[in-house]
């Protein structure tokens, strides 16, 4: 079986649409998707439509539980940042409309997958132990087991940080497939506007009965800054 792994596409249009159509050319066979899926767009419904036409099985990730559980009537905003997120949280809750909404919400926080060779799989947005805490590049050893739970699966494919990584820890294999819509950039703006991103991060997994294969690729989503 070949997977697709994705996560915080935060409502990229352009940059999921990048991401599928270099992976059409193989063929992938399901697309997993680790949450932060629509907010905050700039194309929120379309990104569903899209992944929901591609058959994505998809967990729940934080923006996407803010978005259907917080009342933007409700919260207090003490910056600009907070206040335009909040206006934008309004806009996208609107441009979903209360089906959408919905099904977001009963997204799962995990799902459980079994493997060729026996194994499971876990798909998370953060960590198998709880989903709102990031398994990222930096944690050691002893923290990325820490975080597993009691239920350990063979391999966990997760997001949330942002940036990729595929270690193995006391034979679990931590594959984080970092983000296609807001993938860190290696190029600083400092007191200018935020750049987009320019790249969106992918990861292939191949399920086979001998055992795992695991590709991660960056895909250019437009011309690179001088």
């Amino acid at each position: 079986m070949l997977y697709l792994c994705l996560s915080d596409i935060q409502g990229n249009l352009d940059a999921l649409r990048a991401v599928l159509a270099t992976a059409e050319r193989r063929a992938f066979q399901r697309l997993l998707v680790a949450g932060d899926i629509v907010f905050p767009g700039p194309e929120p419904l379309e990104t569903w439509r899209r992944l929901s036409a591609a058959g994505a099985i998809m967990v729940q990730g934080l923006t996407d539980r803010a978005l259907v559980t917080l009342d933007p009537a409700g919260i207090e905003t003490t910056t600009e940042r907070e206040a335009e997120m909040v206006k934008r949280m309004r806009e996208v809750r609107a441009e979903l409309g209360d089906v959408v909404l919905e099904r977001i919400r009963r997204l799962p926080t995990s799902v459980r997958i079994p493997l060729e060779d026996g194994g499971e799989l876990v798909l998370v947005h953060g960590a198998p132990l709880d989903p709102s805490e990031a398994l990222s590049f930096d944690l050691d050893d002893d923290e990325l087991l820490a975080l597993l739970g009691d239920d350990p699966a063979d391999l966990v494919v997760c997001g949330m940080s942002h940036v990729p990584f595929d270690r193995t820890v006391g034979g679990v294999r931590f594959v984080n497939v970092g983000s296609v819509g807001d993938a860190p950039d290696d190029v600083a703006n400092p007191g200018g506007p935020v750049l987009a991103p320019r790249y969106a991060h992918a990861t292939w997994v191949e399920t086979t009965p001998a055992g795992l294969f695991v590709e991660q690729v960056r895909i250019p989503l437009g011309p690179a800054d001088d």
